[in-house]
């Protein structure tokens, strides 16, 4: 149980970083206004599918998608 609370951890840890430089670029570039609005809605519904995936699998609940175990 221990190990799967350090996985979970990891993985927000490395989607938070991920997260946090795909904001910076979308926004630091120059990307006209509806195609970075655009952009950040994928992004964001991107991400909140992988963070259900991670806690779906974290219940023991089969998503249908492998994530790659760290231990």
């Amino acid at each position: 149980m221990i190990s799967a609370l350090i996985t979970l951890i990891v993985y927000l840890l490395v989607l938070g970083v991920i997260w946090y430089l795909l904001g910076y670029v979308i926004s630091n570039l120059p990307v006209p206004d509806p195609p970075a609005r655009i952009i950040r809605i994928l992004v964001v519904v991107l991400f909140c599918i992988i963070i259900i995936v991670l806690l779906l699998n974290f219940v023991g609940l089969s998503t249908g998608i492998s994530l790659p175990k760290l231990g």
